[in-house]
């Protein structure tokens, strides 16, 4: 019998609750199921951007929709000491290096995308090409060649409804661990915490489906546990383009008529959006 999943549902208030949170939300919670967890982490490292007044806004919008998390809700900006513990291990393991460049350097010098459309860092820094920049602070990056050396692997996963996906992390390069402006990252923090709160079946929007194979080696590299993951398609626009998830200053809340959360946003069936996403065959039998 297929033990009880333990799944998570991870926005960043960078802006209010919109129709794209609310569907992953909801998928993680059903993908739950009745008899296992359903967490609730609020992704705030960006504390520019991730004020206390939106995330009090997000908390209040989550209980209005009944969205309620099975464990303590996890606040990643209360927990950075163990995010540089992690970057700590990694350099003394010498799989981390300091890189000075700018964007403008790196989008001039890149000759590769990776599978997330992102462009492939050319390794300046890495070669001993880079320059110390005029005061400003490196980012960290992780040595992919290295870190896939160590593993003697290119970590795949386990996709719920599809099987084993085999992991693309060479084509991506040395990504950023440590970002100049917050000292941690998203992949650094999100693998850190699914490991640490027991995520065992991680839910998202296929958006990031292809981020997977670095944050698989982050976990190999660690000795983390490998969730399974689920992917769910996107909220589309009439163009077919995706819909907002980052939310806004400007109004994408759920409040709607007679009861929603007051002045904010637009009803979540307003704007002509479109649901594109099911449940994965078999991914839920209702226990």
């Amino acid at each position: 019998m297929t033990p009880p999943a333990t799944t998570r549902f991870a926005p960043s208030p960078t802006g209010f609750l919109h129709l794209g949170h609310v569907v992953s939300g909801l998928y993680s919670r059903i993908m739950a199921g009745k008899a296992g967890k359903f967490l609730i982490r609020i992704e705030d490292i960006d504390t520019t951007r991730c004020t206390p007044e939106l995330t009090q806004a997000l908390r209040e919008d989550l209980d209005w929709l009944g969205l309620s998390s099975d464990g303590p809700v996890r606040r990643q900006s209360e927990h950075l000491a163990e995010y540089h513990a992690v970057l700590d291990s990694l350099r003394e393991r010498g799989l981390l290096y300091p890189c000075f460049c700018t964007r403008r350097e790196i989008a001039e010098a890149a000759k590769q995308v990776a599978p997330d459309g992102s462009l492939v860092y050319p390794g300046t820094c890495r070669r001993g090409a880079g320059r110390e920049g005029q005061g400003r602070d490196p980012v960290w990056r992780l040595d992919m060649g290295r870190a896939l050396d160590v593993l003697q692997d290119v970590p795949g996963w386990h996709e719920v409804g599809h099987g084993r996906v085999a992991g693309k992390a060479d084509a991506f390069g040395d990504i950023v661990l440590a970002r100049r402006d917050t000292g941690v990252s998203y992949h650094l923090c999100v693998t850190h915490d699914d490991a640490h709160e027991s995520v065992t079946t991680v839910t998202r929007g296929r958006d990031l489906y292809e981020a997977t194979s670095v944050q698989r080696v982050l976990q190999d590299l660690m000795g983390w546990p490998e969730p399974a993951y689920a992917h769910h398609a996107l909220i589309l626009d009439a163009d077919g383009q995706k819909g907002t998830t980052g939310g806004g200053a400007d109004g994408g809340g759920v409040g709607g008529p007679g009861g929603g959360p007051p002045t904010r946003g637009r009803h979540p069936r307003g704007g002509g959006l479109a649901l594109e996403a099911s449940l994965p065959t078999g991914a839920y039998s209702g226990g």
